[in-house]
């Protein structure tokens, strides 16, 4: 396996690998880097359909990308944004044909819809029950602040091994709108690991213009399952892939020898059935370890979603222990799921049901919440909830049969255990309807009504997730297992929680790209996997980041000792009239 970049790759079709027609292929796990790998083993490996098979334990598809009418009501566990940049998910979803569009792909359809709709938020954040915060498109961050994440920006990842954000960061971050805004988008906590908030940094550092506003970011039409996983499973299954669901995988055994390791079996329960598949080394198997969404659980309008901190882990990461047990290289899993506490928040899907609660949505995000293009453009965070209670509505409507008079709205609250500023219990304890009391408080709506209308106009279903930021608990180099494991000859993991250089987790990209990597090694597919996008190692996006990230401070505006001061003007005076002073200039460096 190896990266590439450009057109004269993107484009090219790789010839069949050698042997593929004699390879089988099993899949854990039907999330999105499972059901990835599988399209690129019918794609690029050439396999056929039926020599691939995928157990899912769930009678559904798609992991956390998830968004589902049960009989309690609409349900979205959470969302996925996306950028310009995700280069594997672009790669793969021009070849999977549209569900509404005949002739056109997912990439098409999502393409046109961005172009014709692009998203930007009117309003990030409000406070004082639905007053706009007037965060106004500015980081308020001081020079010391932004000096603190240029420091971490450049810093070594071996010196950030299990270290929290709180060893970097003090108050001139954590104070500032700049914390705001990333802490609420991207979910991280301030003990979070400060080596994965380097790596988005990394990652991102073209998009901090986009922050405030969120100009940065693409939506899909409909929820994640219906726009992405759906067409995926249908062009699967159209090539003849096996599905088998309610299946779980409980056990898999690994021969292990010096410069060498074979998966050698997988033990499969299918609703209390259970049988041994032994592997050899044609049968690929590829494990999505670990699960952001495992043991989640689900309220209902008259019901909270509760919490026990007790929680055992679910399959996945009880099955990634089985396996990490054989062999070091294999991860550390108790570094993401043994606190739960730390990793958890909670979300709820509240879905409106008459026109009475829409006109408070419409007063802060600006826009006709029924006119099925960009509504609050992202989140619009509460800056001043005891939950720090965050709410969007993308396009309506999110669902394909969802009634055209009502509205689905995704809350979530980063700290689930403290009490709320109108209802007085934790999120965790709420049932729906307390949830969205709290959530219809925060938009302005008279105390006299709150109750009445949380009863009445809406239906909201709460879901607790205790392993949600797992991903982003404080670790170290070998923690996550690679991709393909140094010596592994037809195996694989996949997912949040398998290691691949410079991408970084909790996107879809990250899921897709894993299944990628996967496939290419394990198949040698004679074709590059698209490099991460390189904006990090682009001046100009590292000069444009620090201007923004400053509110378009010039660098002689820079709080700066005398002497200092005396050595950037005298640099400044050497450049007079070179390219490096055009090029300054033209990014308001200077």
């Amino acid at each position: 396996m190896y990266y590439s970049s450009g057109n004269y790759e993107a484009f090219a079709h790789p010839r069949k690998p050698e042997g593929v027609d004699h390879k089988s292929a099993y899949l854990i796990g039907s999330g999105l880097a499972a059901l990835t790998a599988a399209c690129y083993l019918v794609r690029d490996g050439q396999m056929k359909g039926e020599r691939i098979h995928i157990f899912e334990k769930d009678p559904i598809p798609g992991g956390a990308c998830d968004g589902y009418q049960y009989d309690i009501g609409y349900v979205m566990r959470g969302g996925r944004e996306m950028d310009n940049h995700f280069e594997v998910m672009w790669d793969l979803l021009r070849s999977i044909p549209s569900l509404e569009t005949e002739g056109a792909s997912v990439l098409d359809e999502y393409y046109w819809l961005n172009k014709a709709d692009p998203n930007y938020s009117l309003c990030r954040a409000t406070e004082k029950q639905g007053q706009d915060a007037h965060t106004d498109g500015k980081f308020a961050i001081s020079d010391q602040g932004a000096l603190e994440i240029m420091k971490l920006f450049f810093t070594p990842d071996e010196q950030l091994q299990d270290k929290k954000i709180t060893d970097v960061f003090d108050k001139e971050v954590f104070s500032s709108n700049f914390w705001l805004y990333w802490r609420t988008m991207f979910a991280f906590e301030n003990w979070h690991s400060a080596l994965e908030m380097k790596l988005y940094l990394k990652r991102y550092i073209h998009h901090i213009g986009g922050l405030p506003d969120f100009t940065a970011l693409r939506f899909t039409r409909y929820n994640q399952y219906e726009s992405i996983i759906l067409p995926m499973t249908c062009y699967l299954k159209d090539h003849g892939v096996q599905f088998f669901y309610e299946t779980k995988v409980t056990d898999v055994q690994f021969n292990i020898e010096i410069g060498r390791k074979q998966a050698s079996s997988i033990t499969v329960d299918h609703k209390g059935q259970v049988e041994t598949i032994d592997l050899t080394e044609n049968d690929l198997l590829f494990m999505t370890n670990g699960g952001c969404v495992e043991s989640c659980t689900v309220g209902a309008q008259d019901k909270a979603a509760g919490f026990d901190p007790t929680i055992k882990p679910g399959n996945g990461w009880d099955l990634w222990r089985r396996v990490a047990a054989q062999d070091p290289s294999f991860g550390n899993p108790d570094k993401f799921c043994s606190k739960p506490e730390e990793s958890n928040w909670e979300s709820a899907t509240i879905t409106t049901l008459d026109d009475t609660i829409p006109q408070y949505i419409e007063k802060i995000c600006k826009r006709d919440p029924f006119s099925g293009h960009t509504v609050t453009g992202g989140i619009v965070t509460v800056k001043d909830s005891s939950w720090l209670l965050s709410w969007t509505l993308n396009r309506q409507q999110q669902f394909r049969d969802q009634p055209k008079n009502q509205l689905c709205v995704w809350v979530y609250g980063l700290f689930s255990d403290k009490p709320g500023d109108y209802v007085k219990k934790s999120m965790r304890d709420c049932t729906g309807k307390e949830i969205c009391m709290e959530w219809l408080y925060h938009l302005g709506v008279p105390t006299d009504k709150i109750e009445e209308l949380a009863e009445h106009s809406a239906n909201t279903v709460p879901v607790m997730m205790p392993y949600i930021d797992a991903f982003f608990m404080p670790r170290a180099i070998g923690d996550r297992p690679d991709v393909v494991p140094k010596d592994a000859v037809n195996f694989a993991f996949l997912g949040q929680f398998a290691e691949t250089p410079r991408d970084t987790i909790f996107t879809t990209e990250y899921s897709m790209r894993t299944g990628m990597v996967a496939v290419y090694s394990l198949l040698s597919i004679d074709r590059g996997v698209p490099e991460v996008w390189g904006s990090t190692y682009d001046v100009r996006c590292l000069i444009d980041a620090a201007v923004k990230l400053r509110d378009g401070r010039k660098l002689t505006d820079m709080e700066l000792p005398f002497v200092k001061k005396l050595a950037l003007k005298e640099a400044l005076r050497k450049i007079e009239g070179t390219d490096l002073e055009k090029f300054l200039k033209k990014y308001n460096a200077i």
